[in-house]
């Protein structure tokens, strides 16, 4: 079940909403909330609620021996480490590392046959997370089994984060308050990020999966510039979106999210870009690896070394494709071309800054044709296509072009460029527009709901991680 679903719109959500709001005591609203988050994780993945509570139960038991055990603490924090990362490779990169190892040595290695678990980089992140932060005794230990498991399994963050730390809301596992004014900005939070999966990143996205399936001859350097422009609005507002959705839906039951975006295509480098984009994800990095690998403290050549490290995890995160390795790579490439030239580094004028914006925003955008594409070779084929195919090679190719630039499509793109802006933080100045912004988001709800029901195109690109 994913939130854009009118399963969830109108059955799931109002039904749990009104139960949690009507149960008297946090026991039992923490039981509501329990069983409804596995429900909803059964909806798609029935066979799979068993490896989730597996995780969650394997993690609570290694936290307590940390605990509780502290001679013995690092042997059960590797153990930890070593049983998640375990999991990860096996349900997400057994058959890529079997198939890798066929091709680079010539063996025949069988290839598994495993359906990947929808959110298990999510939820193992978060629960490698806490059994972390329990040795450094930056939290609590959870006695409670169902307490835990209710952190790792809570649907409003379960399949597609934000990553969220056990610390950020372990009061709220045992006390908090469901209020009014917090339930009507969950509600508002909600629909802007429906708004902007259903409205913006769906119509984007017909676009870019029409070019990357057609036939390499029959494109041309406006065709792919196009798949490549419209990929960097679906990316963006289909995760944020659905990160603004969870935040909403976090508020509505009385739990504080932290923001995942940050309106990231205003960035004026690629460190700043990665301050602003998947800010729980970045920050688990930082938190759980750059800095236990000696981040910048060990002299130059060791923090580039720490830094590669980190974006090539990040890329490997993101999926068992060698796109998404180099995804990372070209990255980490980037940052440390930004850490040795010292033009990234002065104070600019106007110019310079909006140089370094536009170098930001093409950057970004290259790394996403590779991030999109279903191979390497496709990613610089059509990277040269961008920068060289500008007359079309066979009639076929004009054809495409008038085919994907619907009156949808570009409505859709027109809109995403000042809905990447900070528009709600000028507009969270003017308080007296409050009303207007309400009205306007319960339209684009019922907008929204209409575009379901009429069964539009209604991908969700985190289900592939």
């Amino acid at each position: 079940m994913i939130f854009s679903s009118l399963t969830f719109i109108c059955i799931f959500l109002p039904a749990i909403l009104l139960l949690h709001l009507a149960l008297p005591s946090i026991r039992l609203k923490n039981a509501a909330l329990l069983t409804a988050s596995i429900l909803f994780y059964a909806y798609g993945e029935p066979v799979y609620v068993l490896l989730l509570l597996l995780s969650a139960l394997a993690n609570w038991a290694f936290a307590l021996c940390i605990d509780r055990i502290r001679k013995a603490d690092r042997w059960f924090l590797a153990a930890s480490i070593l049983f998640n990362l375990s999991l990860l490779c096996l349900f997400k990169y057994a058959a890529f590392l079997a198939a890798s190892a066929d091709a680079l040595f010539h063996l025949s290695i069988p290839v598994p046959r495993i359906a990947l678990p929808v959110g298990i980089s999510f939820y193992t992140f978060q629960a490698m997370s806490y059994v972390i932060d329990v040795y450094r005794r930056q939290c609590s230990v959870q006695n409670s089994y169902f307490r835990l498991l209710l952190y790792i399994a809570l649907f409003p963050q379960l399949i597609a984060g934000p990553i969220v730390k056990y610390r950020d809301i372990e009061s709220a596992l045992t006390q908090r308050r469901v209020t009014a004014d917090g339930i009507v900005s969950g509600i508002l939070r909600f629909s802007c990020g429906l708004s902007k999966k259903i409205l913006i990143a769906n119509y984007c996205a017909v676009i870019v999966d029409t070019v990357y399936s057609a036939p390499e001859e029959i494109l041309f350097a406006p065709t792919a510039w196009l798949a490549a422009i419209a990929y960097l609005f679906q990316i963006y507002f289909d995760f944020s979106g659905y990160s603004d959705m969870a935040i909403g839906l976090g508020q509505m039951f009385g739990f504080t999210f932290h923001e995942n975006f940050n309106y990231p295509y205003i960035a004026s480098s690629i460190r700043d870009f990665w301050r602003r984009w998947h800010i729980s994800l970045s920050t688990w990095l930082k938190d759980y690896l750059y800095i236990p690998l000696g981040g910048s403290r060990k002299g130059r050549g060791r923090t580039v070394l720490n830094k590669m490290i980190v974006f090539l995890v990040c890329g490997i995160w993101h999926g068992a494709n060698v796109t998404f390795l180099f995804w990372g790579l070209y990255h980490g490439l980037l940052l440390l071309l930004e850490e040795v030239v010292p033009f990234f580094r002065r104070k600019h004028s106007a110019s310079g800054r909006l140089f370094l914006h536009l170098y930001t925003l093409l950057a970004v955008l290259i790394g996403f044709v590779f991030f999109r594409a279903d191979t390497l070779q496709q990613g610089f084929r059509m990277i040269t296509i961008m920068f060289s195919g500008f007359r079309p090679a066979r009639p076929e190719a004009a054809a495409l072009l008038w085919s994907v630039l619907t009156p949808a499509g570009i409505a859709a793109m027109a809109v995403g460029i000042p809905a990447s802006l900070p528009v709600r933080s000028i507009a969270q100045k003017f308080p007296h527009y409050r009303p207007v912004i309400r009205v306007l988001s319960l339209a684009s709800t019922a907008v929204c709901i209409l575009n379901l029901a009429g069964g539009t195109y209604n991908p969700f690109i985190y289900f592939r991680f």
